[in-house]
C-alpha cells in the first residue's frame, strides 16, 4: 500500500508545525523546508484547516499553527481524512469490479485484513509520538541544517527513531 502525496504532505505540514510551536509558520516556509511545491501545499493546508488539524490566520503576522495538541492528532484518523480511498485492488469497488472470480475470491479477505491491520497500527500513534524527536526535527526543518545529504545532524538526548519503533512494536 502506498499513501498519496497529499497524505504525505499533510503529515509533513503537521511535523513542521510541531517542530516550530512558538510562532505561526507560512506555507512557503514548509514548502522550502521539504523542497516541495507551494501550490500543492495550498490545497493540503486548506483541508487541514477545514478538518481542524491546523488554524490559519491571514495578514502580515499570520500563518498557521496546530489546531489541537499533538496528543489529540491521530495518525490513523489523519490518513483516513486525506486518502481518497483504500481500494488496494479493483475488486474493493463492489459496484465497479470486473473480476470474474470476485464473489468467490479469498484474496479479498486477506487484503481487507491487511488494510485493517495497517490502519489499526496508524491509529495507535499520534502526532506527539512521531514528533518526540522535535529537537532533531527543528534544526533540519526550521533552521535549515541538512541531514544525511549534507551537514552533520545535531546531537542531543532526544528520543531516537529506533526507540519509537521499539515502543510501536510493543503497542501492536
Amino acid at each position: 500500500m502506498q499513501l498519496t502525496l497529499y497524505t504525505d504532505y499533510s503529515i509533513r505540514v503537521l511535523l513542521y508545525l510541531s517542530a516550530k510551536p512558538e510562532s505561526p509558520s507560512t506555507i512557503t516556509e514548509v514548502a522550502n523546508a521539504f523542497g516541495i511545491s507551494r501550490n500543492h501545499l495550498v490545497k493540503v493546508v486548506h483541508n487541514l484547516s477545514t478538518n481542524g488539524y491546523i488554524r490559519t490566520t491571514r495578514g502580515k503576522k499570520g500563518g498557521m499553527v496546530l489546531g489541537r495538541p499533538p496528543r489529540e492528532i491521530s495518525i490513523g484518523a489523519l490518513v483516513r481524512k486525506t486518502e481518497p480511498d483504500f481500494k488496494i485492488v479493483e475488486c474493493f469497488g463492489e459496484e465497479t469490479s470486473t473480476c470474474p472470480i470476485d464473489e468467490v475470491c479469498s484474496l479479498k479477505f486477506v487484503l481487507r485484513s491487511a488494510l485493517s491491520s495497517f490502519l489499526k497500527t496508524l491509529d495507535s500513534f499520534t502526532l506527539a509520538d512521531i514528533t518526540e524527536n522535535s529537537g532533531l526535527l527543528r534544526p533540519i526543518l526550521v533552521d535549515g541544517v541538512q541531514s544525511r545529504t549534507g551537514k552533520v545532524r545535531p546531537e542531543g538526548p532526544e528520543e531516537s527513531v529506533s526507540s519509537l519503533e521499539r515502543r510501536g512494536a510493543a503497542r501492536v
